[in-house]
């Protein structure tokens, strides 16, 4: 402990010679008032401004404080417990503190150290079971006021003793050690993994529901299960994770905990490596998605795939003037699966752009195929989805698809929905420029549904609008969507725009449709989607009333 004294009239300093040893300074060190705020640490400096104005100064408290020096010569952090007494002047200035300044570095790294074995597992570094009831504490309480769900993941390694028992539990640290590193390196930083047991963990996700559970989970057992190379031994080991969802599963940390854990050892008893919802329905209902985008990648090569092609016909003479190529996907297990369901997930994994580009390739051909057997000329519709619409070079790529099946452009129509058109106007009216520019036509689908502005519509290149089914369904019934689609017409009649409506099942929807000027029909009333050969009889039976 060394004793110091600051002249606040001349800005000088001094200090014993145990002081100068504690700061790395020697007689030539310039011993102002500054001088000595130069080796209070920069993490600490604003924090002991503050005091010192504060608590010193203003409130004439003596000093007592913990703060971190560096020294001067070495430029090594030190901890330093500083005490001292202000002298005043006659109005009450500050004119002189003296104290003593002790050398605490030694008490903190204890201090740290205890900290760090009540915290923290010792082998892998992870918040421990005492340290994740601390903090889980926070993430609950800002699940409870944001109303977010929050996902809580009970991992254990397969098969673990084994390792233990046949390696040696040097080389099962080591794994442990591994595993740990692998679970923080696939986690966010707002995300919690804790060590709980000897191989369990436990991961803490907030604002997480379950389909993101889901992927995370997927992740999770493809990071831990990668080979590892052990003095010689290439091991590779699974793990099995049990989910448990706040606040379905579970209101308090304990509950959703004993939720996850039972889930997982419900994993283990029938499938190791994997993961299981501690509810059952969300389990068969991800299950299902999962086989389904598991499926997804081998669709196309085992040709389970189809397009059909729904008849767009004349509101005024019936005859079939465009089809829209439709997807089906026929399951040798799952059976039929619904394009509303399967395509949400080829859009979320990306497989999107390969179906959309053989669907385009697809209906291209057929196309062709049907003017080279004597169909009068048609136009195809093909939907575009907003992944698709970003491929750098989709334009070429659809040129040179109707450049190779020797199809003309004006015979390609690209149905893109009001939210695509919508979520980046300008580019969006840049590309359908380019488009527009090849004599490919464009349409918006599902026009009313979204929220399209007049000001860009007015700019897009589209030919035509089609009526949502949504509007189109209770038009005897509804007056209100009777409005829309009167609205929707005037619109693209002011416009130079033509309107085609879909989902059209009967003849008064037909007959209303006629009577206000909507040009085309697709729907059920004259025809489902169709294979191929089926659609070219259809067309072939001339016109449909």
């Amino acid at each position: 402990m060394g004793s110091y004294s600051l002249d606040f009239r001349s800005g000088i300093w001094t200090s014993s010679e145990i002081l100068d040893t504690l700061f790395g300074i020697d007689a030539d060190y310039h011993r102002t008032i500054e001088g000595w705020e130069q080796l209070i640490h920069a993490d600490d400096r604003n924090r002991m401004d503050h005091y010192l104005k504060n608590n010193i100064f203003t409130q004439k408290e003596s000093f007592n404080q913990e703060y971190r020096i560096k020294r001067h010569n070495d430029q090594a952090d030190r901890w330093v417990h500083g005490l001292g007494e202000l002298e005043f002047d006659h109005q009450g200035t500050p004119i002189l503190m003296k104290g003593t300044i002790q050398d605490i570095t030694e008490r903190k790294r204890a201090e740290k150290h205890i900290e760090n074995l009540v915290n923290f597992d010792q082998l892998t570094g992870l918040p421990n079971r005492f340290m994740l009831n601390d903090k889980i504490t926070c993430l609950f309480n800002l699940a409870q006021r944001n109303n977010t769900p929050l996902t809580l993941m009970f991992l254990d390694l397969d098969h673990f003793k084994n390792i233990n028992d046949t390696l040696g539990h040097a080389i099962g640290d080591q794994l442990l050690i591994e595993t740990a590193k692998r679970l923080k390196s696939a986690i966010r930083e707002e995300d919690l993994v804790s060590r709980i047991g000897s191989d369990e963990f436990i991961l803490v996700f907030p604002n997480t529901d379950a389909e993101r559970a889901m992927n995370m989970a997927m992740e999770l057992i493809e990071t831990v299960s990668m080979p590892a190379l052990f003095e010689d031994h290439e091991l590779v080991i699974t793990p099995t994770i049990g989910i448990a969802i706040y606040p379905n599963d579970g209101e308090e940390f304990e509950t959703l905990i004993k939720n996850a854990d039972t889930a997982m050892y419900m994993a283990k008893k029938y499938n190791r490596n994997t993961f299981n919802f501690f509810t059952e329905e969300m389990q068969v209902h991800l299950e299902r998605k999962l086989k389904i985008a598991n499926a997804m990648r081998h669709a196309l090569e085992r040709n389970e795939m189809q397009v059909h092609y729904q008849p767009q016909v004349s509101a005024m003479d019936g005859h079939t003037i465009g089809a829209e190529a439709l997807l089906r996907w026929n399951h040798p297990e799952l059976g039929t699966i619904s394009p509303s369901e399967f395509i949400p997930l080829a859009e979320n994994n990306g497989q999107i752009l390969a179906i959309g580009e053989w669907v385009l390739r697809t209906a291209i051909r057929q196309m062709k195929v049907w003017q080279n057997e004597g169909l009068a000329p048609m136009i195809v519709a093909v939907n575009m989805s907003a992944l698709q619409f970003k491929q750098p070079n989709l334009i070429e790529m659809i040129i040179d698809m109707l450049d190779e099946a020797q199809l003309a452009h004006e015979h390609l129509e690209l149905e893109l929905t009001e939210a695509i058109t919508m979520d980046d106007p300008q580019t969006a009216i840049s590309i359908m420029n380019q488009f527009h520019s090849q004599g490919i036509r464009m349409s918006i689908d599902d026009f009313g549904t979204g929220y399209s502005s007049l000001s860009y519509l007015k700019q897009f290149k589209v030919y035509k609008l089609k009526i949502d089914q949504s509007f189109v369904r209770n038009l005897e019934d509804d007056s209100d969507d009777r409005s829309i689609v009167r609205s929707i017409i005037d619109l693209s009649k002011n416009m130079g725009m033509e309107t085609i409506a879909e989902g059209v099942e009967t003849a008064e929807q037909l007959e209303f449709l006629r009577l206000h000027g909507c040009n085309e029909i697709q729907g059920y009333y004259f025809s489902k989607a169709l294979p191929a050969d089926e659609f070219a009889s259809f067309a072939k039976q001339g016109l449909h009333h």
